[in-house]
């Protein structure tokens, strides 16, 4: 494939905001590098709950979410994930289809609730929010945003004979803390916005609350701006990002320190015991080569088949029917299109070519003053615009119905004219081959510097199998050059003259 290949799309009716997609800044030569990713959960292990704590953690719906460590972030990764997510489609655009994440793979890796009332609240003004709910106001609260280092500072340790309003009042700020570090994180910096914090004031009525599918909503979002060719930062749930793409693509996943902790739950916990050192492919070029030229093969399309017999994912199985609902997902002002539809492979079913996405108002209008959430929704129901909460409501009349003869070629073939083929220009084979000696002289000559007088005789022969196998690489590397090149100056002979032969 040459270097002036067109990558697509052929036909803009799917993909019409390519323009602005960091893609065509890529194959414009605009590197903007790396995404700088927001997650800020290394300082949740410094809160200590008591027994009390974790009770009412569990009533509000973040039982299972709360075990998750702090997953190191392969920026690199996320970054070249970004490249192929389309905003026009909620979706990955891959080689070998679409996909996505579903509320399938936030219930499992997560173990948050993705079916209940959508995460929306009243307008009310923080600092009462603040003194209400915990007691005390941060003297720096600027634009709704409470800084999480003062929810740290002064919320972290609950006295174990505290009241009962102590208690209550130090388990809303964990759970602002929680939310506001992972699944509702910010590029504005170490902030969370009070809006959430209403929504913890009763832990049971808090635990009524499709959290899952709020957070689902969140990343949608941010996907969506980060793929923009004007922003360079990234925020939400990235753990969720992340251990998506290890439980279904072959690409850059960690290899294991111990055995995989399959049998835990929620699915992420599977990371827990991975490796820290260096990958193998840990830059966004390498990263970008190998999501563009993707196999079937490379993907797991049904990863958690064997995984959820687990005991604890009976709690959510029943609202795992919701993976396949065509809905809206709402955070607040937020509204994202879940678009199952697209990508049924990875419910072990064929893809028939989808139908149209329409083009969608992302923002919903905030709710006035009040207090009754299912009546204020009731209210708003019968407003303007708000075709997007009637959605969410029916989420359970809009399960994705499976075509019972469906033709994957027809997909395909649909798929190749819509889709944006590559990310990254394609490489010839020359400036490969240049890169892989150039690469290898690297570790020819950085084993030559080592000084072997100061070895013992294991090291020393060590040393000498890395020189001999990297100069052995580089003699097979210039061979094979010579003999295709001499190839195809045959091919080319032979071309011109039938009668000449082969001479290798």
């Amino acid at each position: 494939m040459g270097s002036t290949a067109d990558p697509g799309p052929i036909d803009i009716s799917v993909l019409y905001d390519q323009d602005n997609h960091i893609s065509s800044a890529i194959w414009d030569g605009q590197e903007r590098g790396v995404l700088r990713c927001h997650e800020h959960s290394s300082m949740l292990e410094q809160w200590k709950l008591t027994a009390k704590q974790i009770e009412l953690v569990e009533k509000a719906g973040f039982g299972y979410f709360r075990t998750i460590p702090t997953i190191s972030l392969d920026n690199s990764l996320i970054s070249a994930l970004v490249e192929r997510w389309r905003r026009e489609t909620n979706t990955f655009h891959l080689p070998v289809g679409e996909m996505t994440i579903t509320l399938e793979d936030v219930a499992l890796l997560l173990g948050l609730p993705i079916d209940g009332k959508p995460v929306m609240g009243v307008t009310r003004t923080p600092g009462k929010v603040c003194e209400n709910l915990l007691g005390k106001v941060p003297e720096d609260l600027n634009g709704g945003m409470v800084k999480l280092t003062w929810l740290k500072e002064c919320f972290s340790k609950c006295p174990e004979d505290a009241p009962v309003e102590e208690i209550e009042r130090h388990t809303r700020a964990y759970l602002l803390y929680l939310v506001g570090c992972t699944i509702f994180s910010t590029t504005t910096g170490n902030k969370v916005s009070v809006m959430y914090l209403p929504l913890f004031e009763k832990f049971d009525e808090a635990g009524k609350f499709a959290w899952g599918a709020a957070a689902l909503a969140f990343l949608y979002r941010a996907l969506g701006n980060a793929s923009l060719k004007s922003q360079s930062t990234i925020s939400g749930s990235l753990t969720l990002l992340q251990c998506w793409s290890y439980y279904r693509l072959n690409v850059g996943n960690p290899k294991f320190n111990d055995e995989p902790n399959d049998g835990c739950f929620p699915f992420a916990l599977r990371w827990k015991g991975r490796a820290s050192g260096p990958r193998s492919n840990s830059n966004i070029v390498s990263y970008r080569k190998a999501l563009d030229s993707l196999q079937h093969s490379d993907v797991k399309w049904l990863p958690y088949k064997d995984l959820d017999s687990s005991s604890s994912v009976g709690d959510i199985k029943e609202s795992l029917i919701l993976r396949a609902s065509k809905t809206v997902l709402i955070c607040f002002d937020k509204a994202e299109r879940h678009l199952p539809d697209r990508c049924l492979r990875q419910f072990g079913v064929l893809q028939p070519v989808p139908l149209d996405v329409p083009r969608w108002e992302r923002k919903i209008r905030a709710l006035d003053q009040g207090s009754d959430l299912s009546k204020e929704a009731e209210l708003q129901l019968k407003g303007k615009n708000q075709a997007e909460l009637r959605e969410w409501l029916e989420r359970r009349l809009r399960i994705v119905q499976v075509e019972e003869v469906v033709d994957e070629i027809k997909y395909m073939e649909w798929y190749e004219r819509i889709t944006r083929k590559f990310v990254g220009r394609p490489e010839s084979l020359e400036s490969e081959f240049q890169r892989i000696v150039a690469a290898m002289r690297e570790i020819a000559d950085i084993a030559d510097s080592f000084p072997a007088d100061r070895m013992d005789s294991r090291d020393r022969k060590s040393l000498d199998d890395i020189k001999n196998a990297a100069h052995k690489s580089l003699m097979d590397l210039v061979g094979d050059s010579k003999k295709g090149r001499r190839k195809i100056a045959t091919k080319r002979k032979r071309e011109d003259d039938p009668t000449i032969k082969d001479d290798y």
